[in-house]
């Protein structure tokens, strides 16, 4: 087949049918991504609706977003904050935790005030140079 062979019109067609491949593809994954991430619903059910959309694909998602859909939404929010109140804690041992200057000298201070020994000292510095 030649280029010079294909029209304007298979073009836009081909296009037409990749857009709504593509999008079909985006919905049953995240209807995949739904069922695995409520923990409502039991193993057996979740199976259940695997094998429904892979034997029945285009309605079993219609219905599942008829039947399941509105919780779709708020299991991917429960989600996403679940996974951001882990974040500042990470960023703030990661980034703005204390260096090995600031342990070696909060061990210098310990040390000044008599509350670790010369011995207790050096294994500290050791730990925060490591």
């Amino acid at each position: 087949m030649v280029l010079a062979d294909i029209g304007l019109g298979e073009i836009l067609w081909s296009l037409l049918v990749i857009f709504f491949m593509v999008m079909y593809f985006m919905v049953l994954f995240s209807v995949i991504v739904d069922l695995f991430r409520d923990p409502e619903l039991g193993g057996v059910a979740k199976a259940g609706w695997v094998v429904f959309l892979l034997f029945f694909p285009l309605i079993s998602l219609l219905v599942y977003l008829i039947a399941r859909g509105e919780g779709m939404g708020g299991r991917s929010l429960a989600q996403a904050k679940a996974a951001g109140a882990n974040v500042p804690s990470y960023v703030g041992q990661t980034a703005g935790g204390p260096g090995p200057g600031d342990q070696i000298a909060q061990a210098k201070a310990l040390l000044d005030s008599g509350t670790v020994s010369a011995e207790e000292f050096e294994v500290l510095k050791q730990k925060a140079l490591s």
